[in-house]
């Protein structure tokens, strides 16, 4: 019986408050099936997904389903990850899933610009320099 007081009746002095959780209560190795590998080739963090235009199974667990919602647009494996409150290697796990049933269109990851020319610059520098 509790009366909503902090004291707890077995004479262990008052409770802690309660926590909010932040976090699922399921653990990672449930959502991904025990699976702890995405597959022969994993996506890396900086891949860019986006789901497919494809009618939805009404069978997927619901991360899945969020996972498709979130990615109307690209977004990259981390961006997922961070939506999601998963670890990345959890989320590789469904991605690859997604990718499997042809739910998701994987992206490669942008490649870094190449290095400006230092030269081309200094002249481009001095040609707007002498406009103004």
């Amino acid at each position: 019986m509790s009366d909503g007081s902090p004291y707890r009746p077995d004479g262990q002095g008052f409770a802690p408050p309660p926590e909010e959780r932040t976090t699922s209560a399921v653990r990672p190795y449930v959502i991904t099936g025990g699976r702890a590998d995405a597959g022969a080739a994993p996506l890396s963090w900086e891949s860019l997904v986006m789901a497919a235009e494809t009618e939805i199974p009404a069978t997927l667990q619901p991360e899945h389903r969020m996972i498709l919602a979130h990615c109307q647009g690209l977004l990259s494996v981390a961006e997922v990850a961070a939506h999601l409150g998963q670890p990345p290697s959890v989320v590789q796990v469904l991605l690859a899933d997604l990718r499997a049933w042809g739910l998701l269109v994987t992206r490669p990851p942008i490649p870094p610009a190449e290095r400006a020319d230092v030269s081309m610059l200094r002249k481009v520098l001095h040609g707007l320099e002498s406009r103004l």
